[in-house]
């Protein structure tokens, strides 16, 4: 009887422990979780106006679904050249080929600071695809696009896409400069300027010696945080920061120089 008692008390002693240890459980959850609420309530207070979007507010799988890869699986001339510039085949052309931007981007490494640069890339673990990160730096480089719009376009997040901006744009930079299709120059030999000018002549025939126009073009900038650049970028008249550029043509359509 007496053994039955002690058992019962035993018993009792433990059940109360285990409640006892659930209530603190609780207890320390509550507080967690208060603390989490107030820590992210003082986060939302400090940045009333947060110009980024983080990962719940974007799309969850950049590599396959987003508004830029409704652009690219489309293929479609206008909608290319009207959010980049170029025409499919054109993008295309950049992309491809040997020596071309999909060649750099898949066998170099972006560079961050807690990976090895001589490594080998691990393209399947990219946010974007080499068409993606073209995509990316000729929407960014056409226009005076928001850096949250482009977020919502190609789905990735500000680091990603600061990191991956910076990684593109010397890429593109790379190819362009050996590519001699991209190439900016005027006409090496007197042969080539009275070619270009009997074009013209053949046309207007008063305009002799003339071998290419030229025209302004004023386009729009994101606003420096530098003040100096920030002034010199204002333009008065638009009320907007803009880069006025002058550009050269030769009678075929191409651009023989350029300067702003």
């Amino acid at each position: 009887m007496q053994n039955t008692f002690l058992l019962l008390l035993e018993q009792q002693n433990n059940e109360e422990d285990e409640e006892d240890l659930q209530h603190s459980l609780l207890i320390l959850s509550a507080l967690v979780c208060g603390v989490l609420d107030n820590e992210n309530e003082r986060a939302r207070r400090r940045n009333p106006s947060r110009l980024y979007l983080t990962r719940p507010q974007l799309m969850p799988y950049p590599r396959f679904e987003s508004p830029w890869i409704r652009l690219w699986e489309g293929q479609n001339d206008r909608a290319f050249i009207t959010t980049m510039g170029f025409d499919v085949q054109t993008f295309r052309f950049i992309l491809e080929g040997r020596g071309h931007f999909a060649e750099l981007w898949n066998n170099t490494p972006i560079p961050r600071v807690d990976v090895s640069n001589f490594g080998a890339p691990r393209i399947g673990g990219c946010s974007l695809d080499a068409a993606g990160a073209l995509g990316l730096v000729l929407h960014y480089i056409g226009s005076a696009i928001l850096e949250s719009q482009l977020q919502q376009i190609f789905a990735i997040m500000p680091s990603v896409l600061s990191r991956y901006l910076e990684f593109s744009l010397g890429i593109l930079l790379t190819v362009l400069q050996k590519m001699e299709e991209a190439k900016i120059t005027l006409p090496s030999s007197v042969e080539k300027y009275k070619e270009l000018s009997s074009l013209i002549t053949d046309r207007h025939s008063l305009l002799e010696g003339a071998f290419a126009s030229i025209d302004g073009l004023s386009l729009p900038v994101q606003v420096s945080d530098d003040p100096e650049i920030e002034n010199a970028t204002y333009n008065g008249w638009k009320t907007d920061h803009r880069i006025t550029n002058v550009l050269m043509f030769s009678p075929k359509g191409v651009l023989l120089t350029a300067s702003c």
